[in-house]
């Protein structure tokens, strides 16, 4: 069976570099397309040396760049996106042209370009506060932040364009994914955030009472999930598909463990809880274990054990500096 031609938006970012340099290094003719809004340049350096690579600078909001970007493709993956809940509380706008009319566009593009597989990366946070834990894919979407309904519009215009279009398309919800390449800022890098401090001595910053639980999924588990997409798709096409370590972790919990990891006795510290803050999060995996096989290999303690070896070897100082 030849290797797809693939197209990764958002493939400079946490996420995205790691899906294009697996695929880049089996074989596949990858592209990704980035703003570097988010990404980071130096998370794609080592595929410039690779023929099957090709890097497009641009944006998902543009349609004509898209259409371009689309041609001679198999597979997209959309991975593009304002990642930031706190940018989406100042700038709601900005944050729905970029996640729901990009991904628009993705969709128009895909549409006219004959793609095979469209794979959209949608969130956990479309849930908002669990109802019932573990959360299925039949779970009430309750977004808490314009990022998350902005996601949530995304998440939903794909099922439609399968419904109305026939466009094959997999909605992956994946939760709260951490490790190496993940920057130290905004909403969702709580782990990174956390090691940061512990390893220069500092406690961990708490919003609120730390009560709020996640599910966290080790990144080379995350990129376990997409590789299982793509070789079983026809079993999950046109439907939602969580992705997650089926285990919830208090944010308290979560800052002591790092702190002991990283031996550091100073305790966390609490602060104002922030808007648009999911209580909890806990996937339920089932759907994915049956039909696509899947089966997370990393618990927090392993991961945690593997991201904190990636920064002390000071491949983090090597890489945070680069726009």
């Amino acid at each position: 069976m030849p290797k797809k031609n693939i197209l990764i938006t958002g493939g400079a970012g946490f996420i995205g570099s790691h899906l294009a340099e697996d695929f880049v290094k089996n074989g596949y003719t990858v592209k990704i397309l980035d703003d570097f809004s988010s990404g980071n340049v130096n998370n794609i350096l080592g595929l410039f040396n690779y023929k099957n690579f090709k890097m497009i600078r641009g944006s998902v909001t543009d349609k004509e760049l898209l259409r371009k970007a689309t041609s001679n493709v198999d597979v997209i993956f959309h991975l593009a996106a304002q990642i930031h809940v706190d940018r989406s509380i100042i700038e709601p706008r900005h944050t729905f042209e970029v996640n729901t009319f990009g991904s628009l566009n993705v969709l128009d593009a895909a549409l006219e370009n004959d793609i095979e597989l469209v794979v959209y990366a949608s969130t956990s946070e479309v849930y908002g506060s669990a109802k019932y834990v573990p959360m299925d894919e039949d779970h009430p979407l309750n977004p808490a932040s314009p990022y998350a309904a902005s996601k949530a519009a995304a998440d939903r215009l794909c099922f439609s364009y399968y419904k109305t279009y026939k466009l094959p398309i997999v909605i992956v919800r994946c939760f709260n994914t951490y490790g190496p390449r993940q920057m130290d800022m905004g909403y969702a890098a709580v782990i990174p955030k956390f090691l940061k401090r512990a390893l220069s001595g500092l406690p961990p910053v708490i919003y609120g009472d730390g009560k709020q639980t996640r599910d966290y999924m080790y990144i080379k588990d995350a990129i376990y999930a997409y590789k299982l997409v793509l070789k079983s798709y026809e079993n999950v096409v046109g439907k939602a598909i969580n992705f997650g370590a089926g285990k919830e972790i208090a944010i308290l919990e979560l800052a002591n463990a790092i702190l002991k990891l990283c031996e550091n006795e100073a305790k966390p510290i609490h602060v104002l809880p922030r808007a648009g803050e999911v209580k909890r999060l806990c996937a339920n995996t089932s759907l994915a274990k049956k039909e696509l096989d899947f089966d997370p290999k990393y618990t927090i303690e392993s991961g945690l054990k593997e991201f904190l070896r990636w920064y002390k070897e000071g491949r983090y100082e090597e890489w945070k500096d680069w726009v």
